[in-house]
């Protein structure tokens, strides 16, 4: 063993001191109790004030008298029609007695049924009496059986209504928006609104028709040219603006004509905003 006078041995040899300045225990290799902000705590502050019920932990929580019963049949297998009074009745005391000695409000609702039991089991041994005439004595569980399976049913019919998918805890709605640009389709114009337009084109015509009689060819393959190069460049073109009634009535004929074959073979459309509206062509393609 060294001499921690000799003088060979120096500082730097020297065993560590058993007590620090940093704050630190003596024994750094001891396990802390636990971490606050990243530190480690070796010992429990003096001023912490830890509550009763902090570090309580509950493995089992039923939602009633009815549900402790029913747990401590099934979970030992005993058949319900033939409840064993005395060990259901010990071990559901036992539970009342513990929930008694914490939460006092929540244990009233379970001594009602406490008392049942005992009730029960005190009727099972007493003998019963049976009187001329009568059916036999109903067994004295026969009440707490039906109410516990009714209890059951119940019970199992919400687990199923609670494993059906919910909006909003299993599933969401989910919601797409799609911008899409739609032509605006206007009404089709009827036969009886072309045919009053024609005849207000014939009667204007009639107002200026002259009494010079001449001879001309009128093609109307021509015309259809000459009405498909007056609407291209412009949106729409009021019906009356593609007639001329100076020319005559022959011309007028003919435009209208050329009109019916461009609607035919869907080079033009008529189309009107709305009923007793203008009539209104515009081309039915684009143009190159």
């Amino acid at each position: 063993m060294a001499d921690r006078n000799d003088p060979s041995i120096t500082e730097d040899d020297a065993p560590p001191a058993s007590s620090r300045s940093d704050g630190l225990p003596d024994v750094v290799d001891q396990v802390a109790l636990a971490r606050l902000y990243g530190e480690p705590l070796f010992a429990l502050p003096q001023d912490l004030y830890i509550p009763p019920d902090a570090l309580e932990i509950f493995l089992e929580a039923f939602e009633g008298p009815l549900d402790l019963l029913l747990y401590l049949i099934r979970k030992q297998n005993f058949n319900i029609l033939d409840i064993p009074m005395l060990k259901v009745t010990q071990q559901y005391l036992s539970y009342v007695d513990e929930i008694r000695s914490r939460n006092l409000e929540l244990a009233a609702e379970y001594l009602l049924m406490a008392a049942m039991l005992i009730e029960i089991k005190s009727r099972m041994l007493l003998p019963p009496k049976k009187q001329e005439g009568e059916a036999e004595p109903e067994d004295p569980r026969a009440e707490l059986v039906r109410r516990l399976l009714e209890y059951e049913q119940m019970k199992l019919a919400s687990q199923r209504i609670n494993a059906v998918p919910q909006y909003g805890r299993d599933f969401l709605r989910a919601q797409v928006y799609i911008e899409q640009s739609l032509q605006p389709r206007f009404p089709d114009v009827e036969l009886v609104d072309l045919q009053d337009a024609w005849r207000d084109i014939l009667k204007r015509a009639k107002l200026v028709q002259h009494h010079k009689i001449t001879r001309e060819e009128l093609s109307v393959r021509e015309y259809m040219s000459n009405m498909l190069k007056s609407l291209q460049g412009r949106r729409f073109v009021e019906f009356e603006e593609l007639f001329q009634p100076e020319k005559g009535s022959t011309v007028l004929v003919v435009t209208f004509i050329a009109m019916l074959e461009l609607a035919k073979e869907t080079l033009i459309e008529i189309t009107q905003a709305e009923a007793f509206a203008p009539i209104y062509v515009r081309l039915a393609y684009t143009p190159v």
